[in-house]
């Protein structure tokens, strides 16, 4: 049986997504193949077994919580090479109808996988919001470019997504040695890594906003922030002050309208 690594980030109050997405990814993703995950989290994690792997990670504050994504998986980077294929989902991404093997990218793929981004599957590249400063690792000049991928979800063998890993946390790091940080954090990186070699191309079914109305069959949801608080509750740190609590419920409540 093939063995794959499902990498997730939980930290701060993004626990509230762990239950509902393991137990989709356990029911849609995949079906006989073998799927562990390494969770990486400073919460709660009810559900315990021998495929569910806890790594302490406390919550770095936000854009790091989401550009240091890489520095996190090299944390278990010995453990990664003994699966056939690595995927990484965004903690908001839920599971609607079966995903099989057409997401598995081979060698003639580049053995890598990324999902064109929604917001951009009908635009040129002039209005892909590519990184634009050439002093950033992740800079990719006017012009260049065939797509605009999400970051939310990608992977691919093990080899090469090992490669892609060790790649952008490097790149990453020199950037911000330089006090640079890319337009979208890990997101301009990988990008810039996709820019010139070859992946498996999947389009939005792999990263549907929900509410929105896009021609695509909706195969993996990226559930509404908005609904639980928005960008700004989820990313705070758990303790908040109450009349802060309400403020921040109550614009849950209008944006559900």
């Amino acid at each position: 049986m093939k063995k794959v690594a499902i990498l997730y980030i939980c930290t701060g109050r993004y626990t509230i997504f762990w239950k509902e997405f393991y137990e989709r990814c356990e029911k849609f993703f995949l079906e006989g193949y073998r799927k562990e995950y390494f969770v990486f989290t400073d919460g709660e994690i009810r559900e315990r077994n021998d495929r569910i792997h806890i790594i302490e990670q406390k919550q770095l504050g936000w854009p790091f919580d989401t550009l240091m994504r890489f520095k996190m998986f090299m944390r278990v980077e010995t453990k990664l090479p003994e699966f056939d294929y690595i995927f990484f989902l965004n903690a908001n991404m839920y599971f609607q109808k079966p995903v099989g093997v057409e997401v598995l990218p081979e060698v003639e793929d580049g053995g890598l996988m990324a999902v064109k981004h929604p917001g951009f599957y009908n635009k040129s590249n002039e209005e892909y919001t590519y990184e634009r400063n050439p002093s950033s690792n992740a800079y990719i000049p006017e012009g260049k470019g065939e797509y605009y991928f999400m970051g939310g979800f990608n992977g691919g063998r093990s080899k090469e997504y090992l490669q892609l890993i060790e790649s952008l946390d490097h790149q990453i790091k020199a950037d911000l040695d330089r006090d640079i940080i890319a337009i979208w954090h890990d997101e301009s990186h990988l990008n810039k890594y996709l820019l010139d070699r070859k992946c498996k191309v999947l389009d939005p079914s792999y990263g549907y906003p929900e509410g929105w109305n896009i021609p695509f069959e909706p195969k993996i949801i990226i559930c509404d922030k908005s609904k639980l608080g928005g960008h700004d509750l989820l990313r705070s740190p758990k303790k908040l002050p109450v009349l802060q609590k309400i403020r921040n419920w109550v614009q849950a409540r209008v944006n559900c309208f």
